[in-house]
């Protein structure tokens, strides 16, 4: 009966009875038939979480309050605090200047970073490219600042336009500054060159906060020295993904913060912990998963990770070439941007796209052979597409300053 029904029909909770082993069994089944052709966005497969799960998912594990906390059973903060101390010494965070926390993904981290800036600086501008991630503008109007929300243009490869930022930010140079950089945007995985805007801010003349939005690529980049918080970075806060580039199965993220930026925190007396955190309780297991993944692999098997996902990211855009279809990538991205495919092609695969450009995530997990079907499908049922490739901006694509993101 439950499989003549639609899914959402057989899981109506109206319905009675609900067969509920049938629903879960082929709410399975769709996701694992989708998984094959799945690469349009960045959720890595390769890496197995059935035991540390299976070991802790029969309690909660609620990491309320700050990581620092100590009191209470049944949170994982220890882990929590490992995981922290590990991201923070892989991007050369000051020891003395450091906090953060796991959060519930990309745009709590956003949130959490620009609301300890946005309460040291109230009366500041704030500065985002016009690739941001869509929690940015989101983020700035949940602190009650849109109107001192100031977007800056985008070049056509993704990273900010450093010109219009300066000229923006000298119409405003009697305010306060906050900029939030990202490294890897949503489509192109373009990074902004933090010693550029630091660069601006510099001149600016005003106090400011410089925050990346690390999410996509900060794991990856961190990993080859390319993302770094030391003092000569200028870089106030950062956060990054866990569900990305770690693949865990469960949203989730990092968010660094400089300490000595942060403002005064209310303890809470009933649980006995300060109310540092976005939110109250905290899901203890995405620690514990991370810290998994981090105990298990280490640096150099995530970094071997990167490797393999950038080279077949770069044998993605060798196939789609050599078939006539226009593709390219920044060196340092997983993403493969390519001309959006007909429809039979987007029907078949889950592809992000907006308007003429669509993107491929390399993922490590994504094989050889997946791209060599998409490639397939793309050379039968589409017509080359003559339409050239950005011109390349030895800048960005050099990536060369060791100190800040390059």
């Amino acid at each position: 009966m439950t499989d003549t029904l639609s899914l959402a029909d057989a899981a109506d909770l109206c319905r009675a009875p609900v067969d509920v082993t049938a629903v879960l069994d082929r709410l399975v089944r769709e996701a694992d038939a989708a998984a094959p052709t799945s690469i349009g966005f960045p959720g890595a497969v390769d890496l197995d979480y059935h035991a540390i799960a299976a070991k802790l998912a029969g309690r909660l594990w609620n990491n309320i309050g700050d990581p620092s906390d100590d009191g209470g059973v049944a949170h994982t903060r220890v882990l929590e605090r490992a995981v922290i101390a590990w991201v923070a010494d892989l991007v050369a965070m000051p020891a003395a200047d450091r906090w953060g926390y796991v959060t519930g993904g990309g745009t709590e981290g956003n949130l959490s970073a620009l609301h300890a800036a946005y309460r040291r600086w109230p009366t500041a501008r704030i500065y985002y490219s016009t690739a941001a991630h869509y929690s940015i503008p989101k983020v700035i109007d949940l602190l009650g600042a849109s109107a001192r929300g100031v977007p800056v243009r985008a070049r056509s490869d993704g990273e900010m336009d450093y010109a219009d930022l300066a000229a923006k930010m000298r119409r405003r140079r009697r305010w306060p500054a906050i900029v939030v950089a990202t490294a890897g945007t949503t489509m192109t995985e373009a990074v902004d060159d933090t010693s550029r805007i630091r660069g601006v801010l510099d001149a600016h003349g005003a106090d400011g906060h410089l925050h990346v939005d690390a999410a996509l690529s900060g794991i990856p980049l961190a990993l080859d020295g390319r993302l770094r918080l030391d003092d000569r970075s200028g870089i106030g806060s950062i956060t990054v993904s866990g569900h990305k580039f770690l693949g865990l199965p469960v949203p989730c993220g990092v968010v660094l913060v400089r300490d000595s930026i942060r403002t005064t925190r209310t303890r809470i007396t009933y649980t006995g912990t300060d109310d540092t955190t976005i939110s109250g309780s905290r899901c203890g297991l995405a620690a514990a998963l991370l810290w998994h993944s981090i105990a298990t692999h280490g640096r150099e098997g995530h970094h071997l990770r990167a490797t393999t996902a950038r080279t077949l990211a770069a044998y993605t855009v060798e196939q789609l070439t050599a078939t006539g279809w226009p593709a390219w990538r920044h060196p340092h991205a997983c993403t493969v941007v390519l001309a959006t495919p007909p429809e039979p092609v987007r029907t078949k695969w889950l592809l992000a796209s907006d308007g003429p450009a669509s993107h491929i995530v390399c993922m490590p997990g994504i094989t050889p052979a997946t791209i060599d079907a998409f490639v397939a499908d793309i050379r039968a049922t589409a017509p080359p597409v003559p339409r050239p490739r950005p011109p390349a901006d030895p800048h960005i694509l050099d990536l060369p300053t060791p100190s800040g993101i390059a």
